[in-house]
């Protein structure tokens, strides 16, 4: 006799939503995420989508009804509660639009908590289009399985984001200069941190200096390579990750 298939499928689209879940809730979903499920997913009554908000965790749903613009679905049961997040935050200056994209992705993907923007004297860029932020970050924990998404803040001066740093978080800073190995430094810090990535140029000598000066920075260094703002970023928080966070 065949084994019953499993339900929900692993390859069950799945969506974050705005609406807080529960069982039974109905789940109306419209514009882009309509068009991902009938066009892209083809889903149709009666197939399963897995929904998360961000808020009590991860839901099975099933179409109720299905339009070109709109979709009905009604939540069944709960599969996972919101993830615990490691009490890690992303501090990285502007970069070129592509390479910011990619440091979004990837930083959401590995588990950060909150992604903090800096503009320093190097940026080629002093902007950051909030919304499309939030949903590069939506796009690649639904990909990645995550049930929480890291905070978004709004893009500070480096200057503002030291001044306002809390006390008691440690702030690691790549810098290019050298400091001390970073999974020494890691491991000397049980607590709450943050790692500081500069631009494409790297922070330039006075900014070093006021970094260096604050009670909570510590310099780091991520080995005897220069390595690219998107690729030092990545580095960093996997190997933070590794040795302080949930791959431990």
């Amino acid at each position: 006799m065949p084994a019953t298939p499993a339900w929900p499928p692993r390859s069950a689209p799945r969506l974050f939503v705005e609406q807080r879940l529960e069982e039974g809730g109905s789940v109306p979903v419209e514009g882009n995420q309509a068009h991902y499920l009938s066009r892209v997913m083809r889903v149709g009554e009666g197939d399963a989508v897995i929904l998360c908000d961000n808020q009590t965790g991860e839901w099975a749903a099933k179409v109720a009804s299905a339009g070109k613009r709109r979709i009905e679905l009604s939540v069944v049961e709960k599969l996972r509660e919101r993830e615990s997040v490691p009490d890690f935050w992303l501090c990285p200056a502007l970069l070129k639009k592509d390479r910011f994209d990619l440091v979004l992705e990837k930083a959401t993907e590995l588990g950060v908590a909150r992604i903090a923007p800096v503009v320093t004297r190097r940026c080629v860029a002093d902007k950051l289009n909030l919304d499309r932020a939030r949903t590069i970050v939506t796009e690649a924990a639904e990909q990645c399985a995550r049930t929480a998404l890291p905070d978004i803040a709004g893009v500070e001066k480096l200057g503002t984001l030291l001044r306002e740093w809390p006390t008691g978080r440690a702030l690691y800073f790549a810098d290019e200069l050298g400091g001390q190995p970073a999974l020494e430094a890691f491991a000397a810090h049980d607590g709450p941190a943050g790692l500081l990535i500069g631009p494409e140029g790297g922070f330039d000598d006075a900014e070093r200096e006021l970094i260096r000066a604050h009670p909570e920075a510590k310099a780091i260094s991520l080995g005897p390579r220069i390595l690219r703002g998107e690729t030092a970023a990545i580095a960093a928080i996997s190997a933070w990750m590794a040795s302080r966070g949930d791959w431990a």
